[in-house]
């Protein structure tokens, strides 16, 4: 049994983890996981794999980095063309934004 290289305390045990990835279910698969803080750890099969589903269900690459625009006194954050898709945005639609601490920015739809 192989020492946790997260916490440096608990060992490694073979187990199952389920992934997600934007909130969205990808699977179980099999991992190696902490006793003692939890951490899990694929192997590449398992990886692999993962980002196959990821691809399959359209997430993968949905993460961009934007800039923010100046218009008039408010600030402009555009949301890519692939985003917008997979969250089935229109124009016109309403969203609560909101702060999560300094450094976060929570968009809500509905």
């Amino acid at each position: 049994m192989a020492g946790c290289p997260a916490c440096g305390k608990g060992e490694l045990h073979r187990g199952k983890v389920r992934e997600q990835m934007f909130g969205v279910d990808l699977g179980e698969y099999p991992a190696e996981i902490c006793d003692s803080c939890g951490e899990s750890f694929v192997d590449q099969k398992a990886m692999r794999k993962i980002e196959a589903r990821a691809k399959e269900l359209g997430l993968w690459g949905l993460a961009k980095k934007v800039s923010i625009a100046k218009s008039g006194n408010s600030l402009v954050v555009r949301i890519p063309a692939e985003l917008a898709r997979f969250l089935k945005l229109k124009g016109g639609e309403d969203a609560l934004v909101r702060p999560e601490g300094r450094e976060k920015i929570v968009v809500e739809l509905g």
